[in-house]
């Protein structure tokens, strides 16, 4: 049994990008350990680029958030979703801003080995979300880290737009395949 974490990027309680981690959460937690984290739940500052972190004692960030909490969560994890809604062709706001914070050797202590990814976006363009999955897979490449799948959904810009088409079965069947 491995512990997954499942980064919520979305501010909006009940909407399609919960609704496709849930589900993706409802399929690995048969097998592992899931726990859903609504990044809007925590008070994330971006970085700014100070670096402080490369000469502290532990590797400790200057600023004084709760992204202390979101680096334990890490730590303890095997696997990490991302789910986040689409704007203007890149994660939300809240999630980038946790994303950057990465930006640190403290990163070195995790255990992390696979990743994945939940997109939800309103529009219907054919490279909605091409932006984002370069950046995704520069990510997994430069971590050596495994790809468990994606889960993209176009076309879900109401709440539960996403339950109209087969999205939520998709997720649950990338958590339920993790071994």
């Amino acid at each position: 049994m491995s512990r997954i974490v499942v980064l919520v990027g979305s501010v909006r309680r009940g909407g399609n990008t919960e609704l496709l981690a849930k589900a993706f959460a409802d399929g690995a937690g048969r097998n592992h350990e899931v726990e859903l984290v609504s990044v809007a739940d925590y008070r994330i500052h971006p970085c700014c680029g100070c670096n402080h972190c490369y000469t502290s004692d532990g590797n400790r960030c200057a600023q004084k958030d709760d992204m202390t909490v979101i680096y334990e969560k890490l730590r303890q994890a095997d696997t990490v979703v991302i789910a986040s809604p689409v704007y203007f062709y890149g994660i939300s706001a809240q999630l980038k801003a946790l994303v950057d914070r990465l930006h640190t050797p403290m990163r070195n202590e995790f255990r992390i080995k696979r990743l994945g990814l939940i997109l939800v976006g309103a529009a219907t363009l054919p490279d909605l979300f091409d932006p984002i999955l370069l950046q995704y897979r520069m990510i997994l490449r430069f971590f050596g880290l495994e790809d468990i799948g994606t889960v993209l959904v176009s076309g879900a810009r109401d709440k539960g737009d996403v339950l109209r088409g087969d999205g939520p079965e998709r997720a649950f069947e990338l958590g339920r395949s993790l071994r």
